[in-house]
């Protein structure tokens, strides 16, 4: 049986809201964790909002957390890099204004365009190819992406999640992005977000608690499921997003709880204490 746990790590887009409609009673469903005295950290391969703007989003919604209790791909990509960068560097990003913010707020420099006339010596100066969900992408940043991939710049991708829930239905996600740029560079990314482990070791030692004592909630196998299997933590997966019933049954090993959604998670919540 599964340690009782302390803490929730928990994704946002498709567990929490779809596009700004939330699912549920957010501020309801906040309150019963905290009364139950446990710790919670959001992490999200999201990289279009900044934490700034996600905390933001959550008190529209009646939700109050601190930036320290959110983490998301851009956040672990910035930490990648500053382990091979200390003193920082310049970054080409294929992405939005969230990715662009985290990583100069972490001191990395953010071109999204290259000079005519590209060469060689030029490419010394890049770090690194990063590439996220981007819904202004154009053929122009793609060619320059995959150029810079082919003289033997590094291709980091935030995560590898093809789609998107919104309340019209499922959009392109950021594997779309990455796919575009590995069909166009023959080079596959390196990817930092979910089901990789960084984002879930940054979330437990930030709430110190050991893996076997955390619950790893999600509406995506792929990821927040299989990452949280990985790293030892229990999982709960809801069907509030990407994933259907079928889905979720022939998923193997199983999730520790399958559920409609957050809200009916919380309800049962004592069954993993």
């Amino acid at each position: 049986m599964p340690e009782p746990i302390q803490a929730l790590i928990v994704d946002m887009d498709g567990v929490l809201w779809r596009g700004d409609q939330p699912i549920g009673d957010l501020p309801a469903v906040f309150q019963a964790i905290l009364e139950r005295g446990l710790r919670i950290t959001l992490a999200t391969n999201n990289a279009t909002l900044s934490i700034a703007q996600y905390v933001e989003k959550l008190l529209k919604l009646g939700v109050h957390l601190l930036p320290d209790q959110i983490v998301n791909s851009s956040q672990a990509v910035a930490h990648y890099l500053l382990r091979a960068h200390p003193h920082g560097g310049t970054v080409f990003i294929v992405g939005e204004n969230g990715l662009a913010e985290t990583l100069q707020g972490m001191g990395f420099s953010v071109i999204d365009v290259l000079p005519d006339g590209l060469d060689q010596n030029l490419t010394g100066e890049i770090l690194a190819v990063v590439a996220a969900m981007d819904r202004h992408m154009t053929y122009e940043k793609i060619s320059a992406a995959s150029r810079l991939i082919r003289m033997g710049i590094p291709f980091l991708g935030t995560n590898p999640d093809r789609t998107f829930p919104t309340p019209q239905g499922l959009t392109p996600g950021a594997g779309a992005v990455l796919a575009a740029i590995e069909a166009a560079s023959d080079v596959k990314p390196v990817i930092i977000g979910k089901p990789s482990p960084e984002m879930y070791l940054v979330a437990l030692d930030r709430m110190k608690v050991s893996p076997q004592h955390a619950l790893v909630v999600g509406d995506r196998l792929e990821t927040d499921i299989a990452g949280g299997q990985k790293i030892g933590c229990s999982t709960a997966l809801v069907l509030s997003g990407v994933t259907s019933r079928d889905a979720a049954n022939a998923w193997m090993p199983q999730p520790d709880g399958i559920y409609q959604d957050f809200p009916a998670l919380v309800e049962d919540i004592d069954s993993f204490l």
